[in-house]
This record gives C-alpha cells, sequence and structure tokens, in this order.
C-alpha cells in the first residue's frame, strides 16, 4: 500500500515556494513532513537545512500574504518591549516583540502563517497583535540577542547590590542569634560565592570544612576547582546563612538536612539551588547544586548527538506510545537530554507528567512531582496516580526497583509514552538491567523503543587549541580504523588561555543511541546478554560511546585526552 505525501496548504507559505519555483513540490513535501517530525516551523527547518535562502522566503511571504518585510538588523535590541511575552513561547513560535503602540503589540516573524502561535501570544498578553515579516536567520540571531540583553548579566550585579539580591525565605525559621547569620558580610560573601558560581557555569558549589582550612570548590565542566578558602572562624557563619536561606532548622547539626534557594537575579531570570547538609568531623559539609531552568530550552540539536542519533532519538519521541530510556552515571546529562525532549512535547494538547527525586528543571505546563519517601510518595505511587489522571507522556526519574519498572512498562505498553533513566554502563546493559530486576522479557522487547547512553566530555577551546602529532600506531591503539588514518585525522590537545579552564570551555555530549530493533527484540526474548545485544547493536550500525567520543576527537571538538578520561575502561 502506497504511503500517502503529507499535505500541503494550497494558501500556505510551502505552497507559495512552490508556485514561485523556488522549491520543487516534492521537496517541499518533504520539509514540511520533517519540519513537522522536529517540531520546527517550517521556515526554520528551510533555513537551517539549507534547502532556500531566507531572503527569497521572506520577499515571497511578503507577496503572497501583503505583511510589510522588515529589517531587524537595524533594531535597537535594548529597546524592545521586555516582560510581555514569556521567552519559551517567543521561541517556540518564533515571534519576537519589536515595538508597542497603547494596546497594539507588533511581532517579528518569518512564517506569517502561524495562527496558533500569534493567538497563544495575543491569549497572553490581552493585546492586539500585528505582524511584520522578518528574515529567518536574522530573526534567530535577534531573538537570542533581546533575551540576554533583557537579562541582568553576572557582571551587572555590583558588590553594593549582593546584600539586597532578592532572595525567597521564610519569616519564621529557626535562628542563631550567636552566629550573625545576617550580617552584612556574610550576606555579601555567600551572595557573592553563588553569583560567581553562576557567572562561572558551574553546576555545584562545595563549602567544605576542615580541621585547620576551610575551602570552596566549584565543580565547572565536569571537574572541581578550589576558588577560595574563608577563614575558618567565620565557616560556623558561612554554613549558619546558608541553611537559613534555604529554610533549613540551623540548631539541627547532628542530621544531613536537605533545603532549596531560589535566587533572582532579574526580573526575567530566576536561578534555583538544591542544598544538602552533611555532619563531619570538623562542621557541616554544604553542597549546593545549581538548577538553571534555561537548561530545558537546550535544543536537541545542541546535545551533540550525530544526525543519525538525533534522528533516531527524534523519531521515537515522535511515538504515541513507548518507552524511552536514557542511561549514564549521575552528572552525566541525562535530566538535561530528557528535558530537551519534554520542551519539544510540551504542547497544550498534550498532558505531560513527571516525578522526580527531586524536581531540578521547573518548567510551565508540566506537571511536576517530587518523590518523598517519608510520606509513601515513591516512583512507583506517583506512576500509579498518573495513570488515573489521564496522561499522554510519562517521565519517571529513575527506575531503581521492578515495581516502578512493572508500572512504567505497562504504561507504554498502554498508549503512553514514558520516559525515564537507568545507571547502567551502556545501552545493552540497561536491556539485561531490566530483566534481572524480574521484568518479563516479553515486555521489554514489546514496550522499549530506544535506549540512549550517554556521557559528557569538555570542549576544547577553539581559542588556544593545539594540534599534536601522532604515530599511526598509537591512533590505531586508541581506536581509529586504519581508513580513517589513511584520510587524514588530526589530533588537538588543550593549551590554555584567558578564555577557557586549562584548555576546555563548555562541554558536549557523547551518545549511544540504540533502537530495539526485531533482531534486539528476539534475543531479549530468547534470554540475550549485555555482549550479544551489543554485538548485534554493531552490526546494525549503534556506534558505541567511545566511537562516538572518536568522532568528537577527529573533529577537534575534544581531546584524547578527555576522552580516555570519560570513556577508558
Amino acid at each position: 500500500m502506497a504511503t500517502s505525501q503529507p499535505t500541503l496548504n494550497p494558501s500556505g507559505l510551502a505552497w507559495r515556494l512552490v508556485r514561485d519555483r523556488l522549491i520543487g513540490e516534492d521537496e517541499a513535501r518533504t520539509a514540511h513532513a520533517e519540519a513537522l517530525k522536529r517540531r520546527e516551523p517550517f521556515v526554520q527547518y528551510v533555513v537551517q537545512q539549507k534547502i532556500l535562502d531566507s531572503r527569497r522566503i521572506a520577499i515571497a511571504a511578503c507577496h503572497e500574504f501583503g505583511v510589510p518585510l522588515f529589517d531587524i538588523g537595524t533594531l535597537d535590541l535594548e529597546q524592545v518591549p521586555t516582560g510581555l511575552v514569556d521567552e519559551r513561547l517567543i521561541r517556540r513560535h518564533r515571534a519576537l516583540p519589536i515595538f508597542r503602540r497603547g494596546n497594539r503589540l507588533f511581532l517579528a516573524v518569518s512564517d506569517p502563517t502561524n495562527d496558533q502561535g500569534l493567538d497563544e501570544i495575543r491569549f497572553n498578553t490581552g493585546l492586539t497583535v500585528e505582524m511584520v515579516l522578518v528574515e529567518e536567520d536574522k530573526l534567530g540571531v535577534a531573538i537570542d540577542r533581546a533575551i540576554e540583553a533583557q537579562d541582568t548579566t553576572m557582571t551587572d550585579i555590583m558588590d553594593a547590590e549582593l546584600e539586597t539580591l532578592d532572595i525567597a525565605t521564610d519569616d519564621d525559621e529557626t535562628r542563631d542569634n550567636d552566629l550573625n547569620v545576617d550580617e552584612a558580610p556574610i550576606v555579601r560573601y555567600v551572595n557573592k560565592v553563588l553569583v560567581d558560581a553562576i557567572a562561572g557555569g558551574a553546576s555545584d558549589i562545595h563549602f567544605e570544612p576542615y580541621e585547620k582550612t576551610f575551602r570552596i570548590r566549584f565543580r565547572q565542566d565536569g571537574l572541581l576547582r578550589e576558588v577560595a578558602n574563608p577563614p575558618t572562624n567565620i565557616a560556623a557563619r558561612l554554613v549558619a546563612r546558608l541553611k537559613v536561606m534555604s529554610r533549613m532548622n540551623i540548631a539541627e547539626r547532628r542530621i544531613p538536612q536537605d533545603g532549596r534557594i531560589k535566587l533572582k537575579l532579574s526580573r526575567n531570570r530566576d536561578i534555583d539551588f538544591r542544598v544538602n547538609t552533611l555532619p563531619t568531623l570538623y562542621g557541616e559539609k554544604v553542597v549546593l547544586r545549581i538548577l538553571d531552568s534555561s537548561a530545558a530550552t537546550v535544543g536537541v540539536e545542541e546535545l551533540g548527538m550525530d544526525p543519525a542519533q538525533r534522528d533516531a532519538f527524534l523519531e521515537a519521541i515522535g511515538k504515541p506510545y513507548g518507552m524511552i530510556l536514557v542511561t549514564g552515571p549521575t552528572g552525566s546529562g541525562k535530566t538535561v537530554t530528557l528535558y530537551s525532549a519534554l520542551n519539544m512535547l510540551n504542547q497544550p494538547e498534550v498532558n505531560i507528567s513527571t516525578v522526580e527525586d527531586p524536581v531540578e528543571i521547573l518548567v510551565p505546563g508540566i506537571n511536576q512531582v517530587n518523590m518523598n519517601q517519608k510520606t509513601g510518595l515513591t516512583f512507583a505511587a506517583a506512576l500509579r496516580a498518573f495513570l488515573r489522571q489521564d496522561p499522554d507522556i510519562i517521565m519517571v526519574g529513575e527506575i531503581r526497583d521492578l515495581e516502578t519498572a512493572e508500572i512504567a512498562v505497562k504504561a507504554a505498553q498502554t498508549g503512553h509514552l514514558v520516559l525515564s533513566t537507568l545507571h547502567t554502563n551502556d545501552a545493552p546493559q540497561s536491556l539485561t538491567r531490566l530483566a534481572n530486576m524480574g521484568v518479563a522479557p516479553f515486555n521489554i522487547a514489546s514496550s522499549v523503543l530506544l535506549i540512549m547512553a550517554q556521557r559528557l566530555v569538555r570542549r576544547l577551546c577553539p581559542h588556544c587549541r593545539a594540534a599534536e602529532d601522532l604515530p599511526r600506531e598509537a591512533l590505531l591503539i586508541e581506536g581509529f580504523t586504519d581508513a580513517e588514518i589513511d584520510e587524514g585525522v588530526t589530533i588537538y590537545r588543550p593549551v590554555g588561555c584567558e578564555r577557557c579552564t586549562k584548555g576546555y570551555r563548555g562541554r558536549t555530549g557523547i551518545f549511544q543511541v540504540m533502537r530495539v530493533s526485531e533482531t534486539i527484540g528476539r534475543l531479549i526474548m530468547e534470554g540475550g546478554n549485555a555482549l550479544q545485544l551489543a554485538d548485534e547493536a554493531q552490526r546494525e550500525g549503534v556506534a558505541d560511546l567511545r566511537r562516538s567520543g572518536l568522532s568528537k576527537v577527529k573533529a577537534g571538538i575534544t581531546s584524547l585526552e578527555e576522552l580516555n578520561r570519560v570513556t577508558k575502561e
């Protein structure tokens, strides 16, 4: 039976491009279908894939719909109206507010046919919306710059303002008057550490007491770095200040405590910190995990997958039901990957519920639940409740036990898309882990759509990296093939400059994306072990983590030293 072609709206922009012979009809249908599959605007997809120049699209749209064409490059982006439209709506609908006159709001768009987006913005603002047409590539740049301009940068927060940063606290918290936790120098110092950590892109902050010293360390790009050694005589006051900010009982120093801090940097940017205290020999150690909700807006294309891996992942999250598992150790980026998918799926017509321990990224439009073992709100209990709440998509923070696994599998088999994580080393081991938990092999094979193992590697600084010459034998030992070496492989090493940290700047993912094919499903039902599953995945062209990392080394994105740190067994 022939597969039906996607329908093009005869009055839509894609149809106009076909009529103007700027794009072929078959090519337009394919692009239209791919844009829908990726949940991207048609114009954005066509420009990103370099199918058609954004200028020609804008001129065609201008003639077709009678919308005025505007050069957004001439606009002073610091003067655009702020706070009217949520950043998530701006990015999703590619519509940037550029001017307001009375109750009329002018939006810069590249696709004037996006009626749903305009209606949503009209509803949220209560204003009459009018469009001006701009080129897609310039619009993308303008959106990024406008949102960046609205946020207070870290350097804008002066020392005088550190005392008055808006931190949510309760008025009735237990305080210890002897510690003077609210005195200005302590308040200023703690706030400065938090701001410096955010500015430096840290993921965690460690306050660590020892017998004769007290140190503060940031985890940046996956590695801890010492940043300060405050006097030991103020250590107790620093810790007490953090406990007050995170709504803990500062009089209790014998047991671990958990809390949360919300730091308001500007009108448009809040940062949450997850806080944990731990009694040690010489005082309480405090660790703060920085939870930046902007991570939820990271696109799948920015995670670091190669095109084949990205297409497999997008195909899986586009399915109406089934299970997708992301696996890797703590700190390997699993949560960001899952939220990148959820952000794409987060539409008004879809009911999404998540249960995590704890919720790390807050996203409007998603029903998020914190697991609470003390009250009996376990992953399994939350899952049962979700299934009575008419869900479409469910995300479980982690599958830890048979009860949770069985409920998740049944949900995936009964018309729900389930996303979750496991702590295993690679994708094939995840399947055997579920079997070892006690999940029936048939249920695994019939419910799991895709498993993705991942790690994070540090990116080489493009400003100071240096090529190094390795002999052929060394490249072969590292895993490069003869064919790759014959083609020419350039390996780069870190150097270090004022723009990076020891030769690295930022991180990217390496992935093993494995579809559960019919053959792999048959192996599962026959009781195949992880080695057999890995061999079959390799035959089907699935690159393991090492091979995925070598491709990034070959591309000059990371170094062999860094790849070996992350993947060498």
